[in-house]
């Protein structure tokens, strides 16, 4: 079945709706049983027995979310960092060892650099372009490798059938961020994934009104996962359950129209003067186009560019005036966005170059030519204040 029809059928069940087309909203903290026997009945997963562990509205978004992801088990919980943290939490115990890639999301990198260490788990950072070298960061000790392709700031593509290959041969498993390219555009499972992340918080919700992440695992891994997670007691409220099936409907045209205007945005952008280089892996002359074009079938509206040397009054002049983009952090909502990134701080392996300053652009739903007029007042005040 084609993706864009499981977004709308997966996780639909009208006739245990009375024929209502959408799931209903079951808030609830308590479930009543009938009697003894039901009370003590052992219940398997998805079964209601407390609010915590799931009612009807988060099971049918987990279903649909699924799946989109194309098999396995899915979770949800309150935010897109809980669904790193808990992944990380349920595969890792004091004395192991995990490999991180040097463009992770920098909340990923707080939990390792923090809580993990303290924990009593040592991370290392390596290249994201190390493909299948990886195994020669592979420790008897190490238990996890953790991907984000592309990178969230640097947007750097990973091999990542290789790298999973890499971990399995030595029994690691591999844990993946895919939030920029949801399920829809690559599935991280079908290339050999074991945990796949999504803060649907993004795309899937859609509308920058709810926070969720969400936790696929292969069938291997899902009893130890879902332990785990209920452990943490922190589920995904209703309601926002209810807010992401929404959003899921809507999924597949939503990132259509997200990928068209960010490709042709970075197009425009790569003729500007004042722009250095722009990161969009689906460029051609992108260092990891080859990656890209290999691996997934589309692209979302986050990318970056690198302006050339330019102050920072100059650059404050520009954002500060921007009427259309606003700045703010997160993205894949139906706005655009851009913020200034800060990446030499956040690199330990692969030092950033040196250079113009760097903006993080996400391209929403407006009309492609409104934005670039917003831009490109912007770059007059840019040059204007130099």
């Amino acid at each position: 079945m084609d993706d864009r029809t499981k977004l709308v059928d997966a996780g639909r069940h009208p006739e245990q709706q009375k024929g209502t087309v959408n799931p209903g909203v079951y808030r609830a903290s308590t479930i009543l049983f009938p009697n003894v026997a039901e009370f003590e009945r052992p219940r398997a997963y998805p079964d209601v027995g407390y609010g915590r562990y799931g009612t009807s509205t988060a099971f049918n978004l987990q279903e649909a979310v699924q799946a989109l992801e194309g098999g396995g088990q899915c979770l949800t919980v309150s935010s897109g960092k809980a669904a790193i943290v808990q992944a990380l939490l349920a595969l890792v115990e004091p004395g192991d060892h995990i490999l991180v890639t040097d463009s992770a999301y920098g909340p990923t990198r707080t939990f390792a650099d923090g809580f993990l260490k303290r924990f009593g788990v040592e991370t290392t950072y390596y290249d994201p372009t190390i493909g299948a070298g990886i195994a020669g960061l592979i420790r008897p000790n190490t238990r996890v490798v953790f991907m984000e392709s592309p990178g969230s700031l640097t947007f750097e593509v990973q091999d990542v059938p290789a790298m999973c290959q890499a971990a399995r041969e030595r029994g690691v498993v591999t844990v993946m961020d895919n939030t920029w390219a949801t399920p829809l555009f690559f599935k991280p499972l079908a290339h050999g994934v074991d945990v796949s992340i999504l803060a649907a918080t993004k795309y899937i919700g859609g509308h920058s009104d709810l926070l969720m992440g969400t936790i696929t695992t292969v069938p291997a891994l899902a009893d130890q996962m879902r332990a785990r997670v209920h452990d943490m007691g922190t589920p995904a409220a209703a309601d926002d359950c209810w807010l992401a099936l929404r959003g899921l409907r809507t999924l597949a045209v939503r990132l259509a129209q997200h990928q068209a205007g960010a490709i042709a945005m970075a197009e425009w952008l790569a003729a500007r003067p004042e722009v250095a280089r722009v990161m969009h892996p689906a460029l051609p002359d992108d260092p990891g186009h080859a990656l890209w074009s290999r691996d997934f079938t589309g692209a979302s509206g986050l990318f970056g560019i690198r302006l050339k040397p330019f102050g920072k009054p100059a650059l404050t002049a520009m954002l500060d005036g921007l009427e259309l983009f606003g700045m703010g952090f997160s993205w894949g909502g139906y706005e655009s966005l851009i913020i200034p990134s800060r990446l030499a701080r956040l690199r330990t392996v692969t030092p950033w170059p040196e250079g113009g300053p760097t903006l993080r652009l996400h391209i929403g739903l407006e009309a492609i030519d409104d934005l670039k007029a917003d831009l490109a007042a912007g770059f007059e005040r840019l040059k204007a204040a130099a």
